[in-house]
């Protein structure tokens, strides 16, 4: 059934170290079950996590495309050596869609067009103005801009498609070091991979035992799940485009098609969110980055 708005969905790339045969599983799963419009696959946190799944790649492409799906290769946003640098320079020269999530990758790309990832610091109107000279064709803002922001930023660069992170914990800082290999007593040269324990983050508390973050390998990540009940018209009051979902171990089929449905007016917001919060989420729901207050808030959006 095709949309009946016009805002489009997109599935983020997996944050978290899943193991190939389950993240074959579950783009195959994508491609014929899930309302989504455009896919960005590819290992974004931990460059050592790379050679695990690159062998999927072709096969989960393959499966997509041949559903209807837009397939965007998303890249690493923090290389910390030569190979991870060539990696991104070899990317660079690929004959397909790009997610640029390193500035030292915008000049390798050349001539040809990229989108621009939540991980690059685009804050303002010049900045994004500056990479759409460069070829940047769609922007997914960093996830602590408010609407009003954002609004300000599309209305002067509308050359630029908007894509809002809409779905998820939020990506919230990289380090040199790796959390999860600190916390197991391990380091991060011999970390034995053990982010993969926790396939949604590992919850952080605080010294009281309050909910506080979640820890992806070098990644902060926030403990709630962030969600944006924005309504398909007022998205388009506000230039945006494109609706982001970060991939989950919840049911991720379920959640694109609460959103669908959502933005085709066949649910209203408070159901919307009653069935989200009936899912297995990694934690309690948030929005309040959207309305430029503390992130791990709820609040109630502008209709």
């Amino acid at each position: 059934m095709p949309n009946s708005s016009s805002i489009e969905l997109a599935l983020g790339p997996c944050l978290f170290n899943w193991p190939a045969d389950r993240l074959l599983a579950f783009y195959k799963k994508i491609a014929t079950e899930a309302p989504i419009d455009r896919v960005y696959l590819g290992e974004v946190v931990c460059g050592k996590r790379m050679p695990f799944t690159d062998n999927i790649w072709p096969e989960a492409i393959e499966a997509l495309e041949a559903a209807g799906k837009e397939v965007v290769l998303s890249t690493l946003a923090q290389p910390v050596n030569k190979r991870e640098r060539q990696i991104l320079q070899q990317q660079a020269g690929y004959d397909m869609p790009i997610e640029v999530n390193d500035m030292s990758m915008v000049p390798a790309r050349k001539q040809g067009t990229f989108a621009v990832g939540p991980y690059l610091n685009v804050y303002n109107e010049a900045t994004l103005s500056f990479l759409a000279r460069q070829g940047a064709r769609t922007w997914c803002p960093p996830v602590e801009l408010s609407l009003d922001s954002i609004q300000k930023i599309a209305a002067l660069v509308p050359e630029v498609d908007l894509e809002l992170f809409a779905f998820g914990r939020l990506p919230l800082a990289l380090s040199s070091r790796c959390y999860h290999a600190r916390a197991h007593g391990l380091r991060k040269d011999s970390c034995q991979f053990i982010c993969e324990q926790d396939p949604d983050g590992m919850d952080v508390a605080t010294l009281d035992g309050r909910r506080f973050l979640a820890a992806n390998g070098i990644q902060t990540l926030s403990d709630a799940c962030h969600f944006a009940g924005l309504s398909a018209g007022h998205l388009a009051t506000l230039g945006i485009k494109r609706l982001r979902l970060s991939p989950h171990t919840t049911d991720m089929i379920a959640v694109s098609r609460l959103f669908r449905d959502f933005l085709d007016g066949h649910c209203d917001v408070d159901k919307f969110e009653q069935q989200l919060e009936m899912l297995n989420l990694p934690g309690p729901l948030c929005n309040a980055y959207l309305l430029g207050d503390a992130g791990w808030k709820r609040m109630a959006l502008p209709a």
